[in-house]
């Protein structure tokens, strides 16, 4: 059974902090709802528009504030410079961002294609890319900042089925390390963590009972971790709790190899 949900205690007051792939019900709207709570100024991305006009109408609903939405591929270099020129023109600053876009499926090596392949990575591990290379730029100047990536237990462990998205979540967790070892100079901090099983509507929609059961199983709480749960460990991440800590990818849950 999960704890009970926490209340905010003014973490990242007045922090201007964009979490991608934030509409929807998974763990990229229960950031930035979290983020909102603990005081930042949020600023919500995602290429599905409706889906990120009705997370943005949601948490105003909570908050009283309604967000900055800016639609965004990350896929698509020039869309991600829109973002962040959006945000920067809105609010003259960022201070935190959560990479939190990403692309999953099933296929088995032998019978996958490279556009699977590709798809997969494009979006998870470039994506990440992109969006973390357009935060340094900026954050450079600001000589401050902090960046969440979202990674994955799958890229320490194996699971069948998972070779394109275990292999950019790895590289998602290489990047944030060396990443890290690049601006440190800067007063930017690169972060990530690694959840295991968070489930959410869109998810339980589209994995078998079967598997969900199995997966949650392997947990040392016997359950997934509530999306929020895993937001918690973002907000952690970009506060000045972890004023020192730097290129680490933190698991949530107890799946670290």
């Amino acid at each position: 059974m999960a704890p009970a949900y926490p209340r905010g205690h003014g973490l990242l007051d007045g922090r201007v902090t964009l979490v991608t792939a934030a509409a929807g019900a998974g763990i990229g709207y229960a950031t930035a709802r979290r983020c909102a709570e603990e005081g930042a100024v949020v600023v919500l991305s995602d290429r599905h528009e409706r889906r990120l006009a009705e997370a943005a109408e949601a948490l105003a609903e909570l908050t009283g504030v309604k967000p900055l939405a800016v639609p965004c591929d990350v896929t698509s270099e020039a869309q991600v410079v829109a973002l962040f020129d959006a945000v920067v023109s809105a609010h003259g600053r960022l201070d935190v961002v959560v990479n939190n876009a990403g692309l999953g499926g099933t296929a088995e090596l032998a019978g996958m294609a490279d556009e699977q392949w590709h798809a997969v990575l494009d979006v998870t591990l470039n994506g990440t890319m992109r969006c973390t290379r357009a935060a340094v730029r900026l954050m450079i100047g600001q000589g401050s900042g902090v960046i969440v990536n979202n990674a994955s237990v799958v890229g320490w462990r194996a699971q069948r089925g998972q070779a394109h998205y275990a292999a950019a979540k790895a590289g998602v967790m290489a990047l944030t390390r060396c990443v890290a070892m690049e601006v440190a100079e800067h007063g930017i901090r690169v972060n990530a963590v690694a959840p295991s099983l968070a489930v959410h509507p869109f998810l339980a929609r589209v994995t078998s009972e079967e598997l969900l059961a199995e997966l949650a199983a392997r947990e040392a709480f016997g359950r997934s971790a509530e999306p929020w749960e895993v937001a918690n460990v973002i907000v952690f991440l970009a506060s000045d709790y972890a004023s020192y800590m730097t290129g680490e990818v933190v698991s949530v849950s107890a799946q670290h190899p």
